[in-house]
């Protein structure tokens, strides 16, 4: 079938400055949003990692998936987040987090314990849902994403200051 074919995205990496950039409201959920969720997903397994938002791959939208299902014996448990809104938060609780667009680079983040979160799926509905554990931390994280806010704007100056010169000598070193 012709256009069926998903295909890796590449990944924006820090400091570059579209990670920054806010999502658009996700309008139209036909072919080609079918098509970047596709692709957002081979994307991610590729990676591999837990969630990617679009802003990490220069798509300026309010869009995110999710998948925690980290063993291989674990079915896949794909989640998408189209113009999701956090409604309420509960608890602390601090995880060491990883991301995408920082590769090689874990801190501990504060984060809410537990989240309800309102979204729309892959066909538009929109749902509820309640969680804790890894699933809320995702969930969080992917949503500083469509905001223009990163894992490094949760750290201390000190650790930010760390991370940033680390992720920029390895730009420099790989537009070398």
């Amino acid at each position: 079938m012709p256009g069926s074919a998903m295909s890796i995205r590449h990944i924006l990496h820090y400091p570059d400055k579209r990670l920054r950039i806010p999502g658009q409201k996700v309008v139209d959920f036909g072919p080609e949003f079918q098509t970047l969720l596709d692709d957002m997903a081979e994307t991610m397994y590729a990676a591999p990692g837990v969630g990617l938002a679009a802003p990490q791959i220069g798509v300026s939208l309010r869009l995110f998936i999710i998948d925690v299902a980290t063993g291989d014996d674990e079915p896949s448990d794909l989640r998408v987040f189209a113009n999701p809104t956090i409604v309420k938060t509960e608890g602390e609780v601090t995880w060491e987090e990883g991301c995408l667009s920082f590769p090689g680079v874990h801190e501990e983040i504060d984060r809410a314990e537990r989240v309800l979160v309102k979204a729309q799926d892959r066909q538009g509905k929109w749902f509820e849902l309640e969680t804790d554990g890894l699933l809320a931390i995702a969930i969080q994280h992917e949503h500083d994403h469509l905001e223009g806010k990163l894992m490094v704007d949760h750290l201390g100056v000190l650790k930010k200051r760390l991370v940033h010169r680390a992720m920029v000598k390895r730009s420099a070193e790989l537009s070398a």
